[in-house]
């Protein structure tokens, strides 16, 4: 069973992993410390964390690499959240493309990083529950506290973000949702969050969906306004 005060830092510096780990020590967690990308994925395949930090620059590979390679290998998947040197707007929208729960950019105070850190553990825990149908649509079975979903009776494998995006859509079939509205309701602290953000975590989705039905095009785009579901 995982336990989710664990937590597994990817990171080839010693210096800020050991400040990572005494950090998440003293905060409660339980940190693991991996200094290479190939170490990092065999950790995760034994310890199943609930969520990884990882380094996007790696001496073996990048950060995106491990991310995919976590996604395919483990069953139910870790909370990323990306740590990164570079500052440039096309490596954040690059991790949250892909996936990632959060990004934080070095350098950073120890405890912005445990705050960080207990947000996105707050959203991923699954305590057990039953499935329920969702009123006005029977494509969706919907666990909002195990973060489940289930698309024409298929579980889907969701991030937690990609989950509160699906669930607000879900819950109000045909109401057309803005970015802001969306930021507001399925991020923390958005008003530091891209809107494109949105973009590229529905773009995930519907190829979620689209793997299960080809072409039944769930998510519909309302140019310059925003998403619904259809």
């Amino acid at each position: 069973m995982t336990d989710t005060r664990t937590v597994l830092i990817i990171e080839d510096e010693a210096a800020i992993a050991e400040t990572i780990c005494y950090a998440l020590s003293t905060d409660g967690f339980q940190p693991h410390w991996r200094a290479t990308g190939r170490d990092g994925i065999a950790c995760a395949e034994t310890l199943r964390p609930q969520l990884v930090l990882l380094d996007i620059g790696l001496p073996d590979g990048n950060g995106f690499e491990v991310f995919r390679s976590l996604q395919t290998r483990l069953e139910t998947p870790p909370a990323v959240i990306f740590l990164t040197a570079r500052s440039e707007e096309v490596d954040r929208v690059v991790g949250l493309e892909l996936g990632a729960d959060d990004y934080i950019g070095k350098p950073f105070s120890p405890r912005e990083l445990c705050a960080r850190v207990r947000a996105v553990l707050r959203r991923s825990q699954p305590p057990t529950a039953s499935l329920a149908a969702t009123a006005g649509d029977p494509r969706f079975q919907v666990n909002p506290e195990s973060f489940e979903i289930r698309y024409h009776g298929n579980r889907l494998t969701l991030t937690p973000h990609e989950f509160r995006l699906l669930r607000t859509l879900v819950q109000q079939p045909q109401r057309i949702f803005n970015r802001e509205e969306l930021l507001l309701r399925c991020w923390d602290a958005p008003e530091h969050r891209l809107d494109r953000a949105i973009d590229t975590h529905i773009k995930a989705l519907r190829a979620k969906l689209n793997a299960v039905r080809p072409g039944e095009d769930a998510i519909k785009t309302h140019r310059g306004i925003g998403y619904s579901l259809q």
